[in-house]
């Protein structure tokens, strides 16, 4: 995959992740790829929702099963920027997403990397590729700034 247009469909997962920070929510956003075209968004709200699945993968992955009519996500690059966590990653096996993209690594509850890696385990039928720290920055400051704002 070409690093340029993993940097541009972080960008569009960092304006989603912008939507959650204007409602409350720790802003983190996700888009699902599909042949160059986005199938599924979401962005983190399991507040508002009283939903605590409703992380911005599953929203992203839900949207997605909808619109391809299929929950099987085969062939799909889902870019997110934090970190999955092991709900969201445990998703993404049984969607049978190809490909993860992230930003920022989680060290407290990362689950592709930092603490777990159950997209790369042999206990589980299916792998994903990762890719992490595309737009690391940006997406850090994004989570920093909110965290400490509340504080």
């Amino acid at each position: 995959m070409n690093d340029e247009l993993d940097m541009q469909w972080m960008q569009r997962a960092l304006a989603l992740a912008r939507h959650a920070e204007e409602a409350g929510e720790v802003p983190v956003g996700a888009v699902v790829v599909l042949n160059g075209e986005a199938i599924g968004e979401g962005w983190n709200q399991p507040i508002r929702s009283n939903d605590p699945t409703a992380h911005a993968e599953i929203v992203a992955l839900r949207a997605a099963a909808i619109r391809l009519r299929n929950y099987r996500l085969l062939d799909t690059t889902l870019y997110v920027t934090l970190e999955p966590c092991a709900m969201c990653a445990s998703a993404m096996v049984h969607a049978r997403v190809g490909r993860v993209v992230y930003g920022a690594p989680d060290p407290k509850a990362g689950a592709v990397g930092s603490v777990f890696n159950l997209l790369d385990s042999d206990k589980l039928n299916h792998r994903a590729q990762v890719v992490g720290g595309v737009l690391e920055q940006a997406c850090g400051d994004l989570l920093r700034g909110f965290f400490k704002a509340r504080r």
